[in-house]
């Protein structure tokens, strides 16, 4: 899928939420400024959410209550090591009630479940490109 610009960053993030359910976990990796929370914000918005949109870089986490679906957004930029996660209890943070998203999953890795949905962004001049995957799916086949 290619992105040409903000809003059509939000459109695609109004599209996934019809493949999102609760229990899920979802895995967001591209560069910086490549629009992984802003596609995150798309989702929120699609979701119900009304109030901004943040990235959680200085606090690890923000917590979202959505017309009763808890949803959680990672954002490990800053993790400087994985065993942070376990003193934060993210074990946690993934149930079968809430969605998580996870920007910056690989500075977890060890301490992260395999992700439901795996979204890469790539940069290519000013668009977008978005490669979703199902590596869950993929691994029982």
């Amino acid at each position: 899928m290619i992105i040409k610009d903000e809003q059509a960053m939000l459109a695609a993030g109004k599209e996934l939420v019809a493949q999102l359910s609760p229990g899920m976990l979802i895995f967001f990796q591209g560069d910086l400024g490549a629009g992984k929370t802003t596609l995150v914000r798309g989702v929120l918005n699609a979701m119900g959410h009304t109030g901004s949109v943040k990235s959680p870089t200085y606090n690890l986490v923000e917590p979202y209550t959505i017309e009763g679906q808890v949803v959680f957004h990672f954002d490990l930029y800053r993790l400087m090591d994985a065993e942070e996660l376990e003193y934060m209890g993210i074990r946690d943070y993934f149930n079968e009630q809430s969605i998580c998203f996870v920007e910056w999953p690989d500075n977890g890795k060890g301490l992260l479940p395999n992700p439901d949905v795996l979204i890469e962004i790539i940069i290519n001049g000013d668009q977008r490109k978005l490669l979703i995957s199902h590596p869950k799916t993929i691994e029982k086949a």
